[in-house]
């Protein structure tokens, strides 16, 4: 592995974040098929479905609400998204800085892995929260018992009941070693995916 340039966390933190908001804008087409599709209504005996399928679904969505139509309620998951992409790789790129004695020291991979790791400890620390929080309101939908009024009123019963981050330290298990393999395989490709001379 050649040299890097010096690793500024600043900056990975608002390429991140940009990165964030480009993964919601190509995604979110098909998150608004998939939704309209698993809510259609079921139709009536010999009536034909709302939706065909996928393709039926984004043409219809096009053709009535233009293209507009594709990114309704885009809003929500681009502020959920955007600061979760934003940290994880503010914390690979302190995760990297806190290794190098130089700021263009040549990381290893197994340095790699560890700072991916600590990317991994940072985006826990958001993600969990909001994760819990979705997982109590689907569980309590699918057993029909109505324990909470919606998400901010989970959120308060979880804070008194201190129960925000319970079971954070089997995600930290699961999501820590995985976000070092993430960006060690990520460096890994880049590296080998680079012409030499450009490196």
């Amino acid at each position: 592995m050649s040299k890097y340039p010096a690793i500024n966390p600043g900056k990975n933190f608002f390429a991140g974040g940009f990165g964030g908001v480009c993964l919601v804008f190509a995604r979110h087409p098909l998150d608004t098929t998939q939704v309209r599709i698993q809510t259609m209504p079921v139709p009536s005996p010999g009536e034909s479905p709302l939706y065909r399928g996928t393709f039926d679904c984004f043409k219809q969505t096009l053709a009535k609400e233009g293209f507009k139509g594709l990114y309704k309620g885009m809003t929500a998951p681009i502020i959920g998204v955007t600061p979760m992409f934003a940290v994880c790789f503010f914390g690979f790129g302190l995760g990297k800085k806190l290794q190098q004695k130089t700021p263009v020291q040549v990381l290893t991979y197994p340095q790699l892995f560890a700072a991916g790791m600590l990317s991994g400890v940072f985006t826990t620390a958001i993600m969990a929260p909001g994760e819990r929080i979705k997982c109590l309101l689907q569980i309590q939908a699918a057993r029909g018992e109505l324990k909470y009024a919606g998400p901010m009123n989970c959120v308060k019963q979880l804070y008194k009941e201190r129960g925000i981050y319970r079971g954070t330290a089997l995600t930290l298990m699961r999501d820590v070693p995985a976000s070092g393999m993430y960006f060690m395989t990520y460096e890994w490709l880049k590296h080998l995916l680079t012409p030499e001379g450009k490196r």
